[in-house]
């Protein structure tokens, strides 16, 4: 019983065996199928283009060679395909083997009781596999399948393809020949050229279609591509050539065309060409080959420079700019620069906007609108902007405009001309007041709607004192000491925008002065029958009298400036009034009128006055050109002593320590200061140039450790050490030259020369 179970399930699990290992030869043959299939289909595509397309060699020696790299990277795996990696497989594969393939591959003589029962079931599953030809790893054909047949289709257009340009080539061109060929004794003609075509393909930047001239002279864009395709008149050795410039182009046959010979030129300047074959000679035709031009880009608006008013203006400045070009456009870009701060406080930034979505798909024309919203910017008053546009095409040819100004208003700062000069601020301070009540009507009127009745009235006759008050200072420039004749008795400004503005209040009787108040009045005017004795001397003194009486002399101010004031008060007054009976919105207009009225009169009222320099006398040159007197024309010099550099004691003596250790002098443990000191400057190099001296200062610190420890210092840690140590050394300062003395021959030279 025992032989029956040792011998017959031997037999089993070797056959099972054997079919597990032959399962693994045929997976590994239908993988290299699989591969090689779609290899083959491919090397037939580069072997048909290699024939039709010769020029194209080199491109497809590299394809080949890429692809032999690839079916090597697709086979290279098959070779760890064994018995040991099948088993896996194969119960991935399969249920019925339980996951039980391995133990065929171990012998039953290793195995327990109950291992041997499941070897000899699986055993028995295998055969019963191998017996349905079930036992088999797939491989999936399908992509290899696939990619097959489009390579083999490729083979097939590209196989078919010359023929079918052959019929569609165009008409010939007519080339002249100078020298025709003569016919021979026998009565044959000498081999010429019967016809040749010409094609050019523009370049891909141009979005150009190929084209074919139909006149030997023709036009094309920069670096075309053109094609001289010619066919000869008999199979004659000699080969045409193309004479371009000043070289000369054998044309190579066309593959499946007898007697048909091309040659392709990129072309990138104008030139002349002519062709030749068997002693005859054509004319000479030209090719203009027109340049890429670059965008031509203009700004429409706004203008070079642009001021933005800080009343009354939205700080909004629109950009419209117009850009062509020849072929196409592919890019466009707005560059702003924004400057805030002044004097050496300014800052600088850069913002960039993409404007290719103008462009409209690559065209030859477009029209470029953007939007400078200066508070988004980040700009505020007395800020401003430079901006430029750039435009580039699809040739990588690119153009930009000049730099346009944008200028914030700064209402605390007077924008004349004057303020280059040296001014006189006759204005005061506080003019600049009615811009807080500006501020603090437009915040009440924001906060109305959540207010009750009273405080609106009560914050809005507040504002309305405040405006009185304003008032009144500036009426001190007239000449107006009090609430009388303010505004009632000046004349209406042209510059009042409102004709409904309110008249001055009543005027209350003139101020009241005694003889010693202590200013200076003119005696009241008389008729002609009672003048004064002294009334010539009156109207000499009139100039210099202060009349409180009368605002119209009462200040030394300009006519023109005096007119401002006066529009100035009358906008006051109809302020002042809307805001006491609590016409928020309609007071701000006068206001407004107010504020940019006296931002006027604060720029008239700047003088200028010219900076002075130092202007050198002029040179007397008649008295001291050509006198030969050079006194104090000698070059100025100037000598400065300067310390001596360091000479690295402490490199120089690690440097005669190294030297002596070279030559067996042993070291002392108190040596290894001097190592350490150079090793100092050692790492200060090594931190600049860490690649060049960190090895030597390892092995300085070495050296270090071994001179303490009283051991023999190595040789090769010494010499890297010294080599880096030497590099350090400043190079010495050259002497100059010692100049021989002359011997006696040259001193009697030299001496027949002084007589």
């Amino acid at each position: 019983m025992s032989q029956v179970i040792d011998s017959s399930p031997t037999v089993t699990v070797n056959q099972a065996r054997q079919a597990v290992r032959a399962v693994g030869q045929r997976y590994v043959a239908r993988r290299v199928a699989a591969v090689l299939l779609p290899a083959l289909a491919g090397a037939a595509l580069l072997a048909v283009m290699g024939r039709q397309w010769p020029a194209a060699g080199p491109a497809l020696v590299a394809a080949a060679g890429l692809g032999l790299a690839l079916i090597g990277w697709q086979l290279w795996p098959l070779r760890l395909v064994q018995l040991a990696t099948t088993a896996p497989r194969l119960d991935r594969q399969f249920a019925e083997l339980e996951d039980s393939t391995g133990l065929l591959l171990r012998n039953p003589a290793d195995l327990n009781l109950l291992e041997q029962l499941q070897q000899q079931r699986v055993a028995r599953r295998v055969a019963e596999l191998r017996t349905a030809d079930a036992l088999t790893l797939p491989v999936d054909f399908r992509k290899a399948t696939w990619l097959m047949g489009i390579l083999l289709i490729a083979s097939a257009v590209a196989w078919w393809w010359p023929a079918a340009r052959a019929k569609k080539q165009p008409a010939g061109v007519p080339i002249h020949f100078s020298s025709p060929g003569k016919p021979t004794v026998a009565g044959q003609a000498v081999p010429r050229i019967t016809e040749t075509q010409l094609r050019v393909t523009p370049p891909a930047y141009t979005r150009l279609p190929a084209f074919a001239p139909a006149q030997g002279s023709f036009q094309c864009s920069q670096e075309a591509r053109v094609r001289w395709q010619v066919r000869v008149s008999s199979n004659s050795k000699a080969v045409p050539e193309l004479e371009l410039g000043r070289q000369r182009v054998k044309l190579r046959p066309v593959a499946g065309q007898p007697g048909a010979f091309f040659t392709e030129q990129l072309l990138t300047t104008s030139t002349l060409y002519r062709l030749r074959f068997a002693g005859t000679v054509s004319d000479d035709y030209a090719i203009d080959v027109r340049a890429d031009q670059a965008p031509v880009l203009r700004i429409i608006t706004p203008k070079s420079y642009t001021l933005v008013a800080a009343i009354g203006q939205r700080p909004e400045v629109p950009i419209r700019a117009s850009v062509r070009d020849d072929y196409g456009l592919s890019r466009a870009e707005l560059v702003i620069t924004v400057a805030q701060g002044q004097g050496e406080a300014v800052k600088f930034r850069e913002v960039r906007r993409d404007l290719s979505a103008d462009l409209g798909g690559n065209t030859a024309q477009a029209t470029l609108i953007s939007q400078l919203k200066l508070p988004q910017l980040g700009l505020t008053y007395g800020d401003e902007l430079y901006f430029y546009l750039t435009a580039h095409d699809n040739h990588g040819h690119s153009t930009r405009t000049d730099a346009y100004l944008v200028q914030w208003q700064d209402t605390a700062v007077a924008d004349s001309p004057t303020d280059l000069g040296m001014g006189v601020k006759v204005a005061p301070a506080y003019f600049r007041s009615e811009r807080q009540i500006i501020i603090d009507t437009e915040k009440l009127i924001a906060e109305k709607p959540k207010l009750d009745a009273a405080t609106v009235a009560s914050r809005a006759n507040a504002l309305g004192f405040d405006q009185q008050s304003l008032r009144l200072r500036y009426g001190k420039f007239m000449g107006e000491e009090s609430e009388a004749g303010i505004g009632a008795q000046a004349p209406r400004s042209p510059i009042a925008e409102d004709e409904d503005a309110p008249a001055s209040p009543t005027a209350e009787a003139p101020e009241q002065h005694d003889e010693h108040d202590g200013h200076d009045h003119g005696s009241a005017p008389v008729s002609p029958a009672k003048a004064s004795p002294t009334a010539e001397t009156d109207a000499l003194m009139e100039p210099y009298i202060h009349k409180h009486d009368d605002s119209e002399t009462a200040d030394f101010l300009e006519p023109a400036v005096k007119a401002k004031l006066r529009a100035v008060l009358d906008q006051m007054w109809a302020a002042e009034l809307r805001l006491r009976t609590g016409q928020l919105k309609e007071a701000l207009p006068y206001e407004y009128r107010a504020l940019r009225l006296l931002k006027q009169v604060q720029q008239q009222t700047r003088a200028f006055v010219k900076k002075a320099g130092f202007t050198p006398p002029p040179m007397p040159e008649a008295t001291l050109r050509l006198t030969g007197e050079l006194a104090g024309a000698a070059v100025p010099r100037r000598q400065q002593t300067l310390p001596a550099p360091a000479s690295q004691p402490a490199v120089r003596a690690a440097l005669r320590w190294l030297a002596a250790a070279d030559n067996g002098l042993s070291g002392r443990p108190a040596d290894a200061a001097l190592l350490d000191q150079a090793g100092t400057v050692l790492a200060g190099a090594a931190l600049s140039r860490p690649g060049a001296y960190l090895p030597a200062l390892r092995a300085l610190r070495e050296l270090g450790a071994d001179v303490r420890a009283g051991r023999p210092t190595r040789a090769a840690a010494r010499q890297p050490v010294a080599r880096a140590l030497t590099d350090l050394l400043a190079a010495p300062t050259p002497s100059p030259p010692t100049i021989p003395a002359p011997n006696r021959l040259a001193r009697r030279y030299f001496q027949e020369l002084s007589r």
